[in-house]
């Protein structure tokens, strides 16, 4: 079969350099990025195959030219935390929040995850696939070129297989890589409300055997959070899991801190999400772990809570990812290039270390490092043309356009 050859040519600024084998960013690291100036970039097939200077750029017929004039080229935004398969909205809650109603109370009245639950259990297999694949677009469209999707709305056996199916329905149907994620211990079920226990023998019993056997999930999840799910019943559930070799990507430190950071360490987490609330003992475990950690300033924008601690993670030389959160309660947004001017302007972190957080750090929270993240030889053509801007800077600086003209995920332009 003839290779497919690409080349895009007079790119203001290639952003995003990264030598082969540079799996994640930390501490003041996440403060540079490498670029070249007036620069091409060679796909040959799905693969980054060449980039430099285009002082040093030899013209070939056998590519086809894309013209970049103006225009900064960087990696695809590698979003690792989101709940994009859900059935219906909840703005009613938003409103009740706009009118003094806390996100517990809000849950506590029976909105919330379970909610979200009630409309999904009466949503069919194929209308849920059909929104789903609509969000899916969307974020494609925005920048996105690889997602992590969780379950946890369906919170009963039938519920969260419905979930999974839908997910891996997508990873079927678009050639964006999607990792999934089994959380059936969101909150609790009505039907379980006084009995704990038994809930957790379901995920464990019943649900895991049957996720194994359909090949449904990457990773579990738990969220362990005063008045959801303990310290000890994470322990149960990510050890349940284990034996079904699915790695731990948890929910820890929304509201509380109670030991989910060091009990997701001790099993070798893939990532720890969340971090708003962070002890002293907290940053030291995750300094000392392999584990990376996951912010959402979109969460925090959304429901009005305190926005993770970047800059000390940063000062204390600790990895972290950035992810969009989506989902209908607490998140309602998908577009990573608002993720990155939150976390710049909110958090109080540089455009760099924004970029390093949605690019490489993303792609290392879903274990795709090797594959996607930054311009690398080697590393699918995952990336993304703004329109004509000054800088990359200029992205999270005006926040409020999308400066993304062009995706490209594996090569292929997706619009």
């Amino acid at each position: 079969m003839k290779e497919s050859k690409q080349i895009i040519i007079n790119i203001k600024q290639l952003v995003g350099i990264l030598k082969k084998g540079e799996t994640k960013l930390c501490g003041e690291e996440m403060n540079n990025i490498y670029t070249i100036e007036n620069a091409f970039l060679e796909i040959t097939d799905n693969l980054i195959s060449g980039f430099g200077k285009m002082e040093d750029f030899q013209i070939n017929d056998q590519y086809s030219v894309f013209e970049a004039k103006g225009k900064v080229v960087f990696p695809s935004w590698n979003d690792s935390h989101t709940h994009l398969v859900f059935a219906g909205t909840r703005e009613k809650e938003f409103i009740d929040r706009i009118n003094g109603l806390s996100y517990e109370e809000i849950a506590a009245r029976g909105g919330g995850i379970l909610n979200s639950a009630n409309l999904l259990e009466i949503t069919s297999e194929d209308d849920l696939f059909l929104s789903s694949s609509r969000r899916l677009e969307e974020v494609m469209k925005m920048g996105t070129g690889a997602i992590e999707i969780k379950s946890g709305y369906g919170l009963s056996h039938d519920g969260e297989l419905k979930m999974l199916r839908v997910i891996k329905r997508l990873q079927e149907s678009y050639d964006i890589p999607i990792k999934s994620t089994f959380l059936g211990a969101h909150a609790l079920p009505k039907k379980y409300k006084n009995n704990k226990d038994q809930y957790i023998n379901l995920i464990v019993n019943e649900m895991l055997p049957n996720i194994k056997e359909e090949e449904l999930a990457d990773y579990i999840d738990v969220f362990c959070e005063t008045n959801y799910f303990s310290v000890d019943d994470m322990q149960k559930v990510i050890e349940a899991g284990h034996k079904y070799g699915l790695k731990p990507k948890v929910h820890v430190n929304q509201f509380t801190s109670i030991g989910g950071i060091q009990k997701a360490i001790e099993w070798n987490a893939v990532s720890v999400d969340h971090l708003e609330v962070m002890s002293e003992n907290d940053f030291e475990s995750l300094s000392n772990s392999d584990t990376i950690a996951t912010l959402l300033p979109s969460c925090s924008f959304f429901i009005d809570i305190p926005y993770a601690p970047a800059r000390k993670l940063i000062t204390k030389n600790i990895p972290f990812a950035l992810a969009s959160d989506y989902n209908p309660g607490s998140s309602p947004n998908g577009n990573m290039n608002l993720v990155n001017a939150l976390a710049a302007i909110k958090m109080k972190i540089s455009p760099q270390a924004a970029i390093n957080a949605s690019t490489i750090n993303g792609a290392y929270a879903m274990e795709l490092a090797d594959k996607t993240g930054s311009i690398t030889i080697g590393k699918w053509a995952n990336i993304n043309i703004s329109s004509e801007i000054n800088s990359y800077g200029f992205m999270p600086y005006s926040f409020g356009q999308n400066h993304i003209e062009k995706s490209m995920i594996k090569g292929t332009w997706i619009n």
